[in-house]
């Protein structure tokens, strides 16, 4: 399978090309891309692609989610992190079946595809379920199965769950990757994080794991383990890649330490502003060297999953908290979204810029409306006026999932299934 974009503005996020390149043609062959240049001929395509007018750029790739939780969108208003998971959240997880896992998931991988996010780091549970939506919407997912408690029979029985998940599934399928999924210090005992990063080192594989999220979860870390969260990590997960989610509450000085560990931060503004937790320290992360990147968490308390909406966030409030409007410009804001979560998924020579080589996860945006003219500086139309749905054409691994806004799935019926999924599970 042949395919030609004819006419882009193309926005590569590549090091080795220009920020901004226009009237660029690219070639791609089955799941690859093979030529970016002006002029590609289009002998021999099987689809050619229209962008004149439009930018192109990588499909955006969120590093924190929970994609079952579609479903729970809008639950989590007056609750506090812990209220909410455990009065609301818990509880009404314990009823879902796998079939609802499945729709609910697939929900998700619509609403990725329809705004701009080709891949997206997942933390749940009935992994199997997920990879199988995941499958059905062809989008790229790294998932795990999530691992929490302690060392005891439960606990083992989690793991063992995840060693069959990787047994079955592991290499099987290029769209579908793997890590080890620690839901939290303040949910895990020392000995149950341990054997986790052994697991971990012994697979090669990073860890996921939700971290100094509010002060809560700090204080219960502290009182656990007689120390601070970030010695945990210095003590416990030295030797592993990590992805750590949220990083709100830590300092300057705990920063300081977390560059020394191979880490990867996956920034959450909007599930962190709307639970009461604060807003991360990001600048000063990224001023240490840390590679920073954007996750929605679940939709119950990230609300949706687009990614434009939380680059607008995370541009915006760094301004505000430091004071200063020089600090994280778009262009980085940009690459956060894009490579750096490619870096932080070690997917990096695969996706996140376009590049000859590299796979074709590509987007297509059209600004041709009242809220993104004139176009002034494009880097930041996009990360403070653009919306998921200005994005106009998909592609993900080579394959046009959504073209002019149509995509491959059945919308209404999966809607309907949703609905009466949370109907059942809230009664």
């Amino acid at each position: 399978m042949k395919t030609v974009i004819k006419n882009a503005t193309l926005i590569s996020i590549s090091e080795k090309r220009e920020k901004i390149e226009e009237k660029v043609d690219i070639e791609i062959e089955n799941t690859q891309i093979t030529k970016i240049e002006k002029n590609i001929p289009i002998d021999g395509a099987d689809k050619i692609i229209d962008a004149t007018g439009k930018i192109v750029m990588p499909g955006l790739i969120n590093t924190h989610a929970h994609v079952p939780m579609s479903i729970f969108r809008e639950t989590v208003d007056g609750y506090s992190l812990q209220e909410w998971l455990t009065q609301k959240i818990w509880p009404m997880e314990d009823k879902l079946t796998e079939e609802d896992i499945y729709d609910a998931s697939l929900l998700s991988f619509i609403e990725m595809i329809k705004t701009g996010t080709t891949t997206i780091n997942d933390m749940y549970f009935m992994t199997e379920d997920i990879i199988k939506a995941a499958k059905k919407a062809k989008i790229r997912l790294q998932t795990s199965r999530t691992l929490m408690g302690q060392d005891d029979e439960a606990g083992n029985k989690r793991i063992e769950e995840l060693e069959a998940l990787l047994e079955k599934e592991a290499g099987k399928d290029e769209l579908i990757t793997f890590n080890v999924g620690v839901h939290g210090l303040y949910t895990s005992s020392r000995e149950y994080v341990n054997k986790c990063a052994n697991y971990a080192q012994k697979k090669g594989l990073p860890i996921h794991i939700h971290f100094c999220e509010n002060t809560k979860e700090v204080e219960d870390i502290k009182q656990n383990y007689q120390t601070s969260p970030t010695e945990v990590l210095k003590q416990e997960l030295s030797n592993v890649k990590l992805i750590l989610a949220h990083s709100v509450k830590v300092d300057e000085k705990e920063i300081e330490e977390l560059k020394k560990l191979n880490v990867s931060i996956s920034h959450c503004p909007i599930s962190n502003l709307k639970l009461g937790c604060g807003v991360a320290n990001i600048t000063e992360m990224l001023k240490q060297g840390i590679n920073v990147t954007i996750g929605t968490d679940g939709q119950g308390s990230g609300s949706n999953l687009d990614l434009f909406e939380q680059m607008k966030y995370t541009a915006l409030l760094q301004k505000g908290i430091q004071e200063d409007a020089t600090v994280l410009p778009a262009y980085e804001v940009l690459k956060m979204a894009t490579i750096n979560g490619a870096k932080a998924l070690g997917l990096e020579e695969k996706i996140g810029s376009i590049e000859e080589g590299k796979k074709a996860d590509i987007i297509l945006l059209d600004l041709n409306e009242a809220v993104t003219n004139p176009i002034n500086d494009i880097y930041s139309d996009i990360v403070y006026n653009a919306k998921g749905t200005n994005v106009v054409t998909t592609i993900i691994n080579g394959r046009v999932v959504m073209e002019n806004r149509k995509i491959e799935q059945e919308e209404n019926q999966i809607y309907e299934k949703c609905k009466k999924i949370i109907d059942r599970i809230k009664a």
